[in-house]
């Protein structure tokens, strides 16, 4: 079977001391980080997500939205979280890092929203025969969870799967584990 990993955010304003730091973020994601340099090699390619939003994106306080200022285009908010971004390059196989949320006025709590990106992920898929895609990082009640959702509506449920231990939430993983309940 061949594998992709979606890894969602894993950005510096998500984690502890960011901007908009997700509960046990840090922990959680280097975690992710061991668990990457001991299995990376079974996932054909790995996409990191990032949010990607320009000063004034709409989804921000200040522009009349429900978020604070977070993961601005160009500044260490927006960088990867070092110790996911070493991980990644050391162990075996591609990465492709893909952003959402670069427009303005749009918000994209899934990368599927994001047309460009939605269409790399469908050509990975179809460049490595993929027959599963495992999604985990920050927030787990948020942006996994709208990613869960897309993935499962394209691919089909059967086809796709959360790695909860390296997802923390906002909400203690309470939206997230109920998902991964339903039938």
């Amino acid at each position: 079977m061949e594998k992709m990993l979606i890894v969602v955010d894993p950005q510096m304003d998500f984690i502890e001391g960011g901007s908009l730091p997700v509960p046990g973020a840090q922990q959680a994601m280097n975690a992710l980080a061991q668990y990457l340099l001991e299995n990376g090699h079974q996932y054909a390619c790995k996409v990191v997500t990032c949010d990607w939003h320009p000063h004034d994106h709409s989804s921000f306080q200040a522009q009349g939205g429900g978020w604070p200022l977070h993961c601005v285009q160009h500044t260490v908010g927006a960088a990867v979280y070092p110790p996911i971004a070493d991980a990644l390059y050391a162990s075996d196989g591609p990465v492709e890092i893909l952003t959402k949320g670069n427009e303005q006025g749009r918000e994209e709590y899934s990368i599927f929203q994001n047309a460009a990106s939605a269409k790399k992920i469908d050509e990975l898929v179809k460049r490595f025969k993929i027959d599963y895609i495992e999604i985990c990082g920050l927030a787990g009640d948020v942006c996994v969870l709208n990613t869960y959702d897309d993935a499962c509506r394209i691919y089909g449920k059967q086809h796709v799967g959360v790695l909860q231990e390296f997802s923390p939430s906002l909400d203690g993983g309470a939206k997230l584990s109920s998902k991964l309940q339903e039938k």
